[in-house]
């Protein structure tokens, strides 16, 4: 992991493996990284160069419960970098039954926004 500036850098392949399957892995890095660096005002790459392949239950962990809480527009702080079509392929489904089941469909700021899968890669 490295913080520059206002954002914040996670290297998965050298906390998984190029297997990304372990969703307590996953859980820790949310709450410890990915919630903090949002919470302070950074940006995320979750950058995943090297994973060949992540478990539908990894991502889920991952990024889930943060979209639940902070909506559709975290996206915009959150980059997905170096995903295999594999690994890209279950991150976009990841987001969009998440976001499908949160009710309404809102951003934080209560306005409602028109759902977009394809999210900003680096």
């Amino acid at each position: 992991m490295s913080t520059r500036g206002r954002e914040r850098k996670i290297r998965l392949k050298s906390l998984t493996g190029d297997f990304a399957e372990d969703k307590d892995v996953a859980a820790d890095l949310r709450e410890r990284r990915i919630r903090s660096a949002l919470t302070e005002g950074q940006s995320v790459v979750l950058d995943f160069g090297g994973v060949r392949v992540a478990t539908q239950s990894f991502v889920h962990a991952l990024i889930s419960d943060v979209l639940r809480s902070e909506g559709e527009a975290v996206l915009d702080r959150i980059t997905f970098k170096d995903c295999s079509k594999a690994v890209r392929g279950i991150v976009e489904t990841v987001v969009q039954y998440t976001l499908e089941s949160v009710e309404p469909e809102s951003r934080k700021d209560g306005r409602t926004r028109r759902r977009d899968t394809k999210r900003k890669r680096a």
